[in-house]
């Protein structure tokens, strides 16, 4: 059973702003929040099989005592005409006739008619004395059964309810102390590194939005990795330049390569094989598109301490002095 626990003592308060430090405190708040709520929904999941199956067997039960109720019911008829054979009849077929009578083959006849008759009562009473017994023992097992099944449904409700105040709780932390961030924490803290692996598995331009992460840049997405690392980027050069930088272009869908490749034929890459595709490039403006500008020379002398670089085909072939690149996914062949 997943045991919920006070998070006063994990959750930070979402008066103070939030300090560079405790970001990733914050971080590991969201992952731990995470994982118990998927653990207690899985527990919750396998409890309610559980309560099925308790359900389906009290269903059984209360089946197999209407079946013993109706035998005990018909067994009672031949018990009691039995009964009254014997105390209503007592000349005919009980012990008077037998030894009063002076015929030895008669009297032999009525024995074996009282030994037949003794002994199918015997076993008619037997057998209602099994049924009683059974019938009294599915009725308590039924009862047991919905007890049981009462009070572990009233559980499950008290912790899924437990559970869903204190995700509602930590969501509105989360939101409040998020609100404080500046953009590039903000989405350094939202971007998750997973996504990496999921995205890898799509064609080159074909990456859902789900598996990209949003630039500070509005309506601009790249590859977690390299979202994380633009984000370090962006900041340092804000800090240097007093603004953010300047994007025209980051993660490419496949669609818009191709009318690029069309519009532009030898100055863009084949369909399916430019790093916008992959969501690892970037292409920037606000003077960094043009050469021998503060700006990209900042960004030469500084862009690797932060996993970026310009390729060298960008100097020439084709000249594209605003084509970036993260360098951990650096495809020597590939272009604009």
């Amino acid at each position: 059973m997943l045991l919920l626990t006070s998070s006063a003592e994990n959750e930070s308060p979402a008066a103070a702003s939030p300090s560079a430090d405790s970001v990733k405190t914050l971080r590991k708040q969201a992952d731990k929040a995470k994982n118990e709520l998927s653990q207690a929904t899985k527990a919750w999941e396998a409890r309610k099989k559980q309560l099925t199956a308790s359900e389906d067997k009290l269903k059984s039960t209360l089946a197999d005592l209407g079946t013993a109720n109706a035998e005990l019911t018909k067994i009672r008829e031949p018990l009691a005409q039995l009964a009254a054979s014997a105390y209503k009849e007592p000349g005919a077929m009980g012990i008077p006739a037998l030894i009063g009578d002076s015929d030895p083959g008669r009297a032999l006849a009525a024995a074996t008619d009282l030994t037949m008759l003794t002994n199918d009562q015997k076993a008619l009473i037997d057998r209602a004395d099994r049924l009683q017994r059974q019938r009294e023992q599915l009725a308590a097992s039924a009862q047991e059964l919905q007890s049981n099944n009462a009070v572990e449904e009233a559980k499950l409700k008290q912790e899924m309810s437990a559970l869903k105040e204190r995700a509602s709780r930590l969501t509105a932390q989360l939101t409040a102390a998020l609100k404080k961030l500046d953009p590039n924490t903000r989405l350094q803290l939202t971007c998750q590194k997973s996504l990496v692996t999921e995205a890898r598995k799509f064609p080159n331009g074909l990456i859902p939005a789900r598996y990209l992460c949003p630039l500070p840049q509005p309506g601009r997405q790249l590859r977690a990795d390299a979202a994380l690392a633009f984000y370090k980027l962006n900041a340092a050069y804000k800090a240097h330049f007093g603004v953010q930088m300047c994007l025209t272009d980051s993660y490419r869908p496949l669609a818009e390569q191709q009318r690029i490749y069309a519009d532009r034929p030898g100055m863009a890459a084949v369909p399916g094989h430019s790093n916008h595709g992959w969501g690892t490039a970037v292409d920037l403006c606000g003077g960094v598109q043009s050469q021998g500008s503060a700006q990209f020379n900042w960004l030469q002398a500084n862009s690797k301490r932060y996993e970026f670089f310009h390729p060298a085909w960008a100097y020439s072939s084709p000249f594209e002095p605003w084509h970036w690149e993260y360098t951990k996914e650096n495809t020597p062949d590939a272009s604009d």
